[in-house]
């Protein structure tokens, strides 16, 4: 099969007035960045109307390279819109740390791709350098504040506000600032988090409107003072020149699909270190106009959709009508102990094992209210054995299992999938993993005893300081955002399959007070990820005639 770049560039895109008009939107709203990218004017729009309906893609445990969720949710959306629904999909923005790291883009694959893939892919319209700018100005304001005459005291050793950067550069993970005498500033610790880890970018995702932006911007902590008291952006009177430089970013983006049909693309956290949804005036804009929006939560529905049921739904009061279980047997055969250079080999015995990991995810899934469906992304080496063992093992779970080819048919390859889920609407609001009136502790317990079946969680001395100290400011009401390994239930990711019984290691209790939710950090689990030995970096390139080559 051709590369995704060139099946990119075959397709002749679409104006993206006429891509408006698909979806029932006025192009008078558009704010456009070329011929085929805008931004929405939703200040003019009533977000508060709602005519569609969620279906919530996510999906197994995966394998390091992943297992096509967002190309599956395009591909289903474009499915729904050829049987003659008016369906959208809202997709998070790639963040260039994977794109030249390990995954490569995340603008879908093969035929079920978003466009143009090589704008996305990179700089795009500029939300996530916007997003990077808003946090570092914060970051600036409070060495600033700490090198004239540190009005609120601050403790320079109890900053919590990081720097970010888009890229994943494991050198940045601890550093020290200020360097260069009387004229660098206070000399401290610091450290970098990814952009799609910063907390501006939670944000951004989580409000409504700029009001409410500016508030969360205003809450968030920075950090203490020497007298143990906290300091907030609202104190350094910097949440509104923060607002000033997301005034752009918080808009959404339209795009289209390879097949022309609508696609949002807003806001870009990750589901292991973040909340892992696009955003919430995406997701408004979406149900405003069309049928259906077809959205996706990162990585398993162990991080990206409980968190999209916990934090999301929860913050938003918006129903989800139908979740499908994204699954491969090259994933089933990773989690039943195959190596990853052997996963092109048939390997039934395999498939078998590793459904426990899948059969999991479906129990989650029906613990939060639905019946999901399992689309069992085909790729080229599946066999049919191992691919038929797939469906009488999902059937035997009680759920669907749909052969889904939206890589290579586009879709053509979504149709049943499409019938499967539209069969299944049923709009209803989550059971939630916990209620928010326990402690911090006992949500933490919760999430890791009955959605990753941990026996024990262990808490570090310091976690436990943390948590009495933000139960004594006021916090305890707040959902939790853990952050863990996307390639187990445990926190450890070589544990693979579905792992019982086993200690969970929680070694800090981190505050996003802005954003409004907790962040247990669990096992070895960076905010900053590093490059892999062979970064899809190395591949990337420009010819001779300024075409970029090399990007999938």
């Amino acid at each position: 099969m051709k590369p995704d770049i060139d099946i990119a560039r075959e397709k002749k895109l679409e104006p993206i007035e006429a891509i408006a008009e698909k979806m029932g939107l006025n192009p008078d709203l558009l704010l456009p960045f070329g011929c085929s990218k805008a931004k929405v004017a939703v200040d003019r729009i009533d977000l508060s109307r709602k005519k569609g309906k969620i279906i919530l893609v996510t999906a197994m445990s995966p394998t390091p390279a992943g297992e096509g969720k967002t190309t599956v949710a395009i591909g289903l959306s474009m499915a729904l819109c050829k049987l003659g629904h008016n369906a959208v999909v809202g997709l998070r923005e790639p963040s260039l740390g994977p794109v030249f790291g390990i995954k490569g883009g995340a603008a879908g694959g093969g035929y079920s791709q978003v466009l143009p893939m090589e704008d996305i892919n990179l700089h795009f319209t500029g939300d996530l350098h916007a997003v990077t700018t808003a946090h570092n100005l914060l970051s600036a304001l409070v060495n600033n504040s700490m090198h004239y005459s540190n009005e609120f005291n601050l403790d320079s050793r109890r900053i919590d506000w990081p720097r970010v950067l888009d890229m994943n550069d494991r050198s940045l993970r601890q550093i020290v600032v200020g360097l260069g005498g009387k004229e660098g500033g206070m000399v401290d610790e610091s450290r970098f988090d990814i952009t799609a880890a910063s907390e501006v970018m939670a944000m951004l995702c989580l409000c409504s409107n700029p009001r409410e932006l500016k508030a969360m911007l205003g809450n968030a902590m920075v950090g203490f003072s020497i007298d143990e008291k906290p300091v907030y952006c609202r104190d350094l009177n910097a949440a509104g020149s923060m607002a000033v430089l997301l005034k752009d970013a918080i808009l959404p983006n339209l795009v289209q699909t390879i097949e022309g049909t609508p696609a949002v693309i807003h806001g870009g956290p990750f589901a292991n270190i973040a909340h892992g949804t696009s955003s919430l005036i995406g997701a408004k804009l979406g149900l405003a106009y069309a049928d259906f929006y077809v959205t996706e939560a990162g990585f398993g529905s162990d991080l990206g959709g409980e968190k999209f049921f916990d934090i999301f739904s929860r913050k938003s009061g918006l129903p989800v009508a139908a979740v499908v279980i994204v699954a491969t047997v090259k994933a089933l055969k990773y989690h039943g102990g195959m190596k990853k250079k052997d996963l092109a080999i048939e390997d039934v015995g395999a498939v078998g094992r590793g459904f426990a990991n899948l059969a999991r995810h479906i129990e989650n899934i029906k613990a939060f209210g639905w019946a999901p469906v399992v689309a069992l992304n085909i790729r080229e080496n599946d066999t049919e054995p191992e691919i038929s063992l797939v469906m009488d093992l999902c059937a035997s779970s009680g759920a669907d299992c749909i052969r889904t080819k939206v890589h290579s048919d586009g879709s053509e390859g979504g149709i049943e999938l499409a019938k499967s889920v539209l069969s299944r609407i049923q709009e209803k609001a989550p059971r939630f993993a916990y209620p928010l009136d326990i402690g911090i502790r006992e949500k933490i317990e919760k999430l890791a005893t009955d959605i990753y079946r941990a026996g024990d969680v262990v808490f570090s001395p310091y976690a436990k300081r943390q948590m009495e100290l933000w139960a004594e400011l006021g916090y305890s009401g707040l959902p939790v955002c853990v952050a863990k390994t996307q390639y187990s239930f445990s926190d450890d990711p070589k544990l693979l399959g579905a792992p019982e019984g086993f200690e969970m290691h929680v070694s800090q209790v981190m505050i996003s007070s802005g954003a409004g939710f907790m962040i247990p950090i669990a096992g070895e689990i960076t905010r900053m990820p590093g490059l892999p030995r062979r970064p899809s970096a190395e591949l990337i390139d420009l010819d001779d005639d300024g075409k970029i080559i090399g990007l999938s």
